[in-house]
Formats: C-alpha cells, structure tokens, sequence
C-alpha cells in the first residue's frame, strides 16, 4: 500500500490499490487495502464490509450505485495479515449490475458476498418514519466518557473492548443503558446510539464512500439486541460471540455528514444464533440504510 500517515482510519479504510493481478481465478478484478489495528489481533468486520463495497463499487460505472450487498463472514481476518479483495463481474443488464466480492487472507477467503447496483431511477417511494420522542445526541454522554468512569480492569474482554471503542472513528451517544461491564436497564431486545464522525474525510460526497462509511458502522453493535434481550454483558467470561452473515440495503442518498440514529432490535435467538435487525437514519429523520446480521451468541462455561 502507498503511505497512509498523513490520512485518518477511514480514509486509509477506503482507499484501494489495484492489484495486477485478482486473487484467485475467474475474478476480473483485485485490490489491496489497509488493516485497520485492533488489539485483539482480529479485523473488525466492518472495516472489510467497508472495503468489499469500495471494491466492488470500483468496478461499476458511477452512476450506478450501490444497493444492497449480502455477505457471509467465513474466517477470522487478522490485522497482522495483508488483506486482498477479488470481484468477478456477474452481469450488467440495463438497469442493474452485480457482483461477486470476495475478501481474502493467506488465499483463503474470509468474507464472501454478492453485491447489486441500479441506475438512479425514479419509482414509487416511502420510508418508515424515525422514531420519535429520542434524546437528542447533544444531550447524551459519549461512550467514551461511559467506559473512561467504569472500572472494568477485572473484566478482560470489557477492557480490551474499552480500547478499541475509544479507537474508532466515530463518536458514540448510546441512548440504550450500557452493557459493556453490567447489566443496566432491563431486558430487552432493542439497542439504539447515536453516532457521528469524528472528524470529515475526503470523498464524502462520493455515494460509495458514504455507503462504505455506513457499511463500517452498521457491524457496530448488531447482536447487542440479542445480548440485552437475556440480561448478558460483554464482560460475561462465557460469552462467545462472532458475526456469521451481514445484509444490508442502502435507500437514496442522504447526508451522512451529521449525527446518525441506529435503531436495532432482535427478532429472534435460535440453535446458538442472534439475528439482529437495523435502520439508519441521519438526523433529518431520513431512512438512510437498512441491515440485518445474524450471529453466533453462545454461553460456555469458562
């Protein structure tokens, strides 16, 4: 990768190098991208999400973009691994075009997706409202400020989870009490936060930069429904949790730049599984994004 210093994390997230040569065959096209550290050593899903929509997005013309993407996580990334990305050209018809992205480590795919992209059209048009009657995100501790008060140094998981929130890019208004080290509030299956970047970045105006952007931050807390839901904490020592499948679908283009409403809940927990469901609004009350993850949510005696 070129020098990245002088970028902040989601620019350097963003940004592709074209590869010569794409990873694997029957793939037309390959990139290179940048790891973002996390000190647990694993990559945050939501960075090669990211990625995989800036990939795939690479290789569509402009003025089709991206609609939905579904994908399933299958390895484990590691920060320390160089990271490619291949994308094979499945169709271009009059009005949509998909593709087939994948994210690899070693020559082995870690995240494997079909994304769909539309012309702009006009159509028939209406978006579920926001919900109302919220806090407003300036009236709301960051949770920075949440974890920076708790005393978690007991909880290993919490602390390192500590470390890597106060990582990202993003600044965090939960609405929804906190569950990193206890159980607050009562059981549950919704979780919502307001979120805002910390800090602007360039191509913001590119409408694959802002669903990349809205990619990265929808794997926040998704199976945080399905924890609240049974009272669990993600300091719990017998927790074992990992993301199996993401979907998402992007709705017009709206401004990402200010405070953004995460509304997620939790239909169901099955066989070992949390399904978590999301909507993304900006602060204009717009429907900015839909999501749905399901994962692996499983108590184990430590």
């Amino acid at each position: 990768m070129a020098d990245t210093s002088d970028k902040n994390v989601l620019e350097k997230i963003i940004e592709l190098e074209k590869l010569t040569d794409p990873p694997a065959g029957g793939e037309e096209f390959g990139f290179r991208v940048w790891n973002q550290p996390k000190p647990d050593g694993r990559l945050f899903g939501g960075q090669v999400l990211a990625q995989c929509v800036m990939a795939a997005s690479a290789t569509v013309d402009d003025d089709r973009p991206i609609h939905s993407f579904h994908g399933y996580f299958l390895r484990a990334g590691a920060v320390d691994e160089e990271t490619t990305i291949g994308v094979e050209d499945l169709r271009d018809g009059g009005s949509f075009s998909a593709r087939r992205v994948q994210a690899y480590q070693k020559g082995m795919p870690i995240l494997s997706g079909i994304s769909s992209f539309q012309k702009v059209q006009p159509g028939l048009e209406h978006r579920e409202p926001m919900p109302q009657a919220l806090p407003h995100p300036e009236a709301l501790p960051s949770l920075e400020k949440i974890l920076g008060k708790l005393d978690i140094t007991r909880f290993t998981r919490a602390e390192r989870m500590r470390e890597w929130l106060m990582q990202r890019p993003f600044d965090i208004r939960p609405i929804s009490p906190d569950i990193h080290a206890g159980f607050l509030g009562s059981p549950e299956p919704i979780n919502r936060f307001w979120a805002r970047l910390k800090e602007p970045f360039t191509g913001i105006d590119s409408r694959a930069a802002t669903a990349a952007i809205l990619a990265y931050a929808s794997d926040f807390a998704m199976l945080e429904p399905s924890l609240r839901v049974h009272g669990l904490t993600w300091a719990d020592p017998r927790l074992r949790i990992a993301s199996l499948d993401h979907a998402m679908w992007w709705h017009s283009h709206v401004d990402v730049t200010g405070w953004l409403l995460f509304d997620m809940s939790s239909p169901s927990s099955d066989g070992g599984r949390g399904l978590g469901i999301g909507r993304i609004y900006n602060q204009k009350g717009e429907l900015a994004a839909s999501v749905a993850q399901q994962g692996m949510v499983r108590l184990k005696e430590s």
